[in-house]
């Protein structure tokens, strides 16, 4: 029943902001027409909306999760239009702010300690409020006459998990239904897109776990002059309570406090681009949230002239194979190159798509992609732009997204979107590709490439002596003809039966020379005389043994 009326309040909104036509030519229409006499009609200013905008201001009125829905749907612009994806990047994640004195006791049952004790200070207000956690000022203790660290303590809302669950479990229901009914699903794919809204919030769901990519992120830039991450305490850490060195700075997209503070936005611009190719491509662990909100500069006068960036909310990150890392760089260099045929050739080795598309296919298309692009001036070309249309033309080809890729195409997009409203005529090739040129350089020298095998070389020593073993295994398996794979066409049965066949005929004549040689140092050996009578029996059956053997062995042609 609760999920019953849950699921009638979505029905009313939608109808409310006449999203109904999102679902035309499905089943689920009927149904809706015959409800909208029952729902106020929409206003004129809301009819007047777009439907992206529509859709925005109902997901903000059905809640949080249906928030942090909108939020990660916007960065899937392979399944939503881009004017709607835009829309839904719009979507902020702040909500009323629960009762202070409940985070309280959340904060004391999670570390074991009496707030007092735990604490010097900790601020009731909260800092700020969002769908899944809320965040409060607080002062460690101090020692010896040294003043308390100054700190932020992130609290989960009491409940969280369980809203989270019934939700999570409407929407499935809600993305069977579109699976079966919509005539886009297959484009749609409503199940994968919940399955990626269920991962990323169980990972925002443990604070452990934001504060380990908080730790990895802060090792990897430690002493930088280009960013900053907080330091995490782990003393004052649980999986439903994360504590962080308090910073302060200016949100990166106030254009005004950042001009009034000196900063020189050219730099800050540029510095933003180099830090995002470096996180990818050196580090592979970029911070993948990266809105204005959790991106602020530091206000430090001594830095106005060479800014530094501070990183804050680590809930969602990202990371790629090797594989994929090496791929992606080298799409991005044959992009600058305007070297087509090599994009297409890397889509098809990543195995981004299957083997069996025509290179010169791809090529022409992404010709055709890339091409009306440099008629411009490369201060205006994007590279998230020219690597998602890229995408959404591979997709024509079979092209398999994974979710790794969407979300670097999304985070690139808000750190392009911010290095242009630092800087209007920046020009995002000229600065990143001297920075992925020296990674690369770097990441594939001898040098690099010697000391890779040095890490890895305890791990084949270790495994070098059960080698003669792996490989005597697989020699009886070739011999018995067992194997684990089972042949799905007649060409390879054919291929194998034949591989077989040598492989008899191969151990035929080893045995049939082996037998002809005992055979010999028998005869030399036992023989009593000349004649045939005074050789041995077991002379004899060495002999036809190794005579049959090899006869056996000998090729034959096909009949």
């Amino acid at each position: 029943m609760t999920a019953l009326r849950r699921a009638l309040r979505i029905a009313r909104v939608l109808l409310r902001y006449r999203l109904d036509d999102l679902l035309t030519g499905t089943p689920a229409e009927r149904w809706l027409r015959l409800a909208r006499p029952f729902v106020p009609r929409a206003s004129r200013e809301v009819a007047a909306m777009p439907p992206g905008e529509r859709l925005r201001l109902a997901l903000q009125e059905l809640g949080p999760i249906f928030v942090k829905f909108g939020q990660i749907l916007s960065t899937r612009r392979d399944l939503v239009p881009p004017d709607i994806a835009e829309q839904l990047a719009l979507l902020q994640d702040r909500v009323a702010p629960f009762d202070g004195q409940v985070a309280c006791g959340l904060v004391e049952r999670a570390l074991g300690l009496d707030i007092g004790v735990a604490f010097a200070r900790f601020d009731i207000a909260p800092l700020a409020s969002a769908s899944v956690a809320q965040v409060h000022a607080a002062t460690l203790h101090g020692e010896a006459g040294v003043p308390g660290r100054e700190v932020v303590v992130k609290v989960l809302r009491p409940g969280v998990e369980g809203r989270i669950a019934s939700d999570i479990a409407l929407l499935r229901r809600i993305a069977a239904l579109v699976d079966r009914t919509h005539p886009n699903a297959d484009k749609i794919r409503p199940r994968e897109v919940v399955a990626e809204i269920e991962n990323t919030l169980a990972a925002e769901l443990d604070l452990l776990r934001e504060g380990a990519n908080a730790s990895v992120l802060r090792r990897h830039w430690i002493g930088s002059d280009d960013l900053y991450v907080p330091d995490v305490v782990w003393s004052h850490t649980a999986d439903r309570v994360l504590t962080l060195e308090r910073v302060h700075g200016i949100p990166s997209d106030d254009i005004a406090a950042l001009d009034a503070a000196g900063i020189d936005r050219r730099a800050l611009a540029a510095k933003g681009v180099r830090v995002f190719y470096t996180q990818v491509f050196r580090d592979n662990f970029f911070h993948a949230d990266a809105h204005a909100g959790n991106i602020w500069v530091d206000p430090d006068p001594a830095r106005v002239r060479d800014p530094r960036f501070i990183a804050l909310d680590f809930g969602i990150v990202g990371q790629l194979s090797r594989e994929d890392q090496y791929y992606l760089a080298e799409n991005f260099m044959a992009i600058f190159n305007r070297d087509y045929r090599r994009i297409a050739e890397l889509h098809v080795q990543a195995g981004w798509m299957p083997a069996h598309v025509r290179i010169d296919e791809l090529e022409a298309a992404t010709r055709a992609v890339c091409e009306p692009y440099f008629t411009r001036p490369l201060s205006e070309i994007s590279l998230a732009e020219v690597l998602g249309k890229l995408f959404r033309t591979a997709q024509r080809y079979e092209l398999t997204l994974q979710p790794q890729l969407i979300l670097l195409q999304k985070t690139l997009l808000s750190i392009e979107g911010l290095g242009r409203l630092l800087d209007p005529k920046i020009d995002i090739w000229a600065v990143a590709r001297p920075v992925l040129q020296k990674i690369l350089l770097e990441r594939y020298s001898p040098r690099r490439l010697a000391g890779e095998f040095r890490r890895r070389l305890p791990e084949l020593v270790t495994h070098a002596p059960e080698m003669p073993v792996l490989l005597h295994a697989w020699l009886r398996q070739q011999v018995e003809g067992r194997h684990e794979l089972q042949m799905r066409s007649t060409d390879l049965a054919a291929l194998t039966a034949s591989v077989h066949g040598l492989q008899r005929r191969v151990v035929g004549a080893i045995v049939g020379v082996g037998l002809l040689i005992a055979a010999s140092v028998l005869y030399a050996l036992e023989a009593g005389g000349p004649r045939l009578a005074d050789v041995p029996l077991a002379t004899w059956v060495a002999g036809l043994g190794g005579v049959w053997a090899l006869f056996a062995a000998w090729p034959r042609k096909p009949r």
